[in-house]
């Protein structure tokens, strides 16, 4: 498939860890990415619909598997954001740590791509609940979230579009993890 080959061809010319989500719903296709030497598979709506595959990834994987949890008011989505189910992230969470997962993905939806700021109150929330790493995503706007970010012990960020947006200096975001 197309993907495949992009994912080779990034791998190849940056010499990156890369990590790959989205639409990976077998064990195969986790084999498949990691085999061709992609650092860390990124699990999501798998994990609502099939948590015993999360499992036996982890088993077989260990840290090289990641799940990702997208909320909406606090119940987790799915498929990409088009259902939202009854299931609450911090339930969810549990269970994948339980699982074996060792880190979390944790999206605001409302907040994601807006530049608004990461969810300070489910993040803390989260961190409080689980031992394994948490990375935030979604809202990030400016190296003051990073700061808020690593005050409430969230172990990384995504940030995207503060950086494409130049509100966000990766050089400085780096240093803020670093202190």
């Amino acid at each position: 498939p197309v993907w495949c080959d992009r994912v080779q061809a990034i791998l190849r010319e940056t010499g990156l860890a890369v990590e790959v989500g989205g639409g990976i719903r077998t064990l195969e296709a986790v084999e498949r990415y990691l085999g061709m030497g992609v650092h860390r598979v990124v699990l999501g709506s798998i994990a609502l619909r099939d948590p015993q595959l999360v499992e036996e990834a982890c088993r077989r994987y260990g840290d090289r598997i990641a799940v990702g949890i997208d909320a909406k008011n606090g119940r987790v989505a799915a498929e990409g954001w088009t259902k939202t189910s009854e299931t609450g992230y911090l339930e969810l969470a549990a269970a994948m740590e339980q699982a074996g997962v060792r880190t979390l993905i944790f999206t605001d939806i409302d907040r994601d791509g807006m530049l608004s700021g990461p969810n300070l109150t489910q993040l803390a929330a989260l961190r409080g609940a689980v031992g394994c790493s948490v990375i935030a995503s979604g809202g990030i706007r400016n190296a003051d979230d990073i700061r808020a970010l690593a005050g409430i012990g969230v172990d990384g960020a995504i940030c995207g579009r503060s950086l494409y947006a130049g509100t966000l200096s990766l050089a400085e975001a780096l240093a803020i993890g670093g202190e």
